[in-house]
């Protein structure tokens, strides 16, 4: 088995993270900015300085933007900060560890919310969108939500950095992030483009309660399934973490299984480790070739979400399939 946490960007990202003094920089967005977010236009006459993240995906960009001096609350933490934020996130209060109430977010007194997930903005979490718009509070989700088009998930993923660089006057920090994941993105195209055949490729999120959730169509292991030369095992699904039977699984007989470490949640199941002996302990996945050939990749079971560590996954990926014969 192939175990990979790969930190190809962490040097470049705690360099850019680091970089120049963020108040000098964000002076010069002060002037009055519009942009759209998943169908809301956000105006803001001076830069925000009261920032509140709804999940660590976009807690992560921030801090991956050097914007961490910006954030008065963070909350939803699934696993450990990547260690190249963790000195800036550990000055950013944590609102809820878990997900963040109306209530929270209210007295926190915000003047922007993001999320990198639409399925924050309900109302029995912090409300939705137009309830908070009511209030006068802009809220910003990911691109990723709402795609248009051929754009790829990296492609609005990278969408994100370029409007949040507008929104807080570091456009050229967001540029440099932009360009040096999309070298990643590139490189594992290249390699992909040496893939033997076009491998089948299961990405196994979670085992909650015995039962497997996987990534569907249309998501980023889909999108990392492609750039690495191969196809999700199941792409043809239109949903992006579907529930399905270890029996369905063992019908898709997929030539790889990317594994999902969730170990730090804490839930039955959410390790790696767990997952990988259900697979070998179930009377007819085990008979996989996959399983008994042990072509298994265990990755970070938040980097198959898109965001900043999303590139470290496809590295990760990348690594495996070479290591098991998939590319060249």
């Amino acid at each position: 088995m192939r175990k990979l946490r790969a930190g190809v960007v962490a040097l470049g990202l705690l360099a850019l993270a680091g970089c120049a003094d963020p108040h000098r920089e964000a002076e010069a967005g002060d002037a009055a900015v519009t942009v759209s977010s998943c169908g809301q236009e956000l105006a803001f006459e001076t830069t925000p300085e009261r920032v509140v993240t709804l999940d660590q995906t976009s807690t992560e960009t921030m801090l991956a933007l050097g914007l961490g001096d910006r954030l008065i609350g963070t909350s939803n933490l699934k696993t450990k900060v990547a260690p190249e934020y963790q000195e800036a996130y550990a000055k950013v209060p944590v609102l809820n560890p878990k997900l963040l109430t109306g209530e929270q977010l209210r007295a926190a007194a915000p003047d922007l919310v993001i999320a990198s997930f639409a399925a924050q903005y309900t109302p029995d979490r912090v409300g939705t969108r137009e309830e908070l718009a009511e209030i006068g509070l802009p809220s910003y989700v990911s691109a990723v939500e709402c795609p248009e088009g051929e754009a790829s998930p990296f492609d609005l993923l990278f969408t994100d950095f370029k409007v949040l660089g507008e929104v807080f006057g570091v456009q050229d920090r967001a540029t440099a992030l932009i360009e040096e994941q999309q070298a990643v993105v590139d490189s594992a195209a290249a390699v992909g483009e040496q893939a033997t055949g076009e491998p089948s490729i299961l990405w196994l999120y979670s085992s909650f309660n015995g039962i497997p959730y996987v990534a569907g169509g249309g998501t980023m292991p889909s999108e990392m399934s492609r750039l690495v030369g191969g196809v999700n095992a199941f792409n043809d699904v239109a949903e992006d973490w579907p529930e399905v039977s270890w029996e369905r699984i063992a019908e898709r007989d997929p030539d790889v299984i990317v594994v999902g470490d969730l170990s730090e949640r804490g839930a039955p199941g959410d390790s790696a480790a767990e997952k990988i002996e259900q697979l070998r302990a179930h009377p007819v996945l085990s008979q996989l070739a996959a399983v008994k050939n042990d072509q298994i990749i265990e990755v970070l079971g938040t980097g198959m979400d898109p965001s900043v560590r999303a590139v470290e996954t496809l590295e990760a990926v990348v690594a495996g399939m070479r290591e098991l014969g998939h590319v060249g």
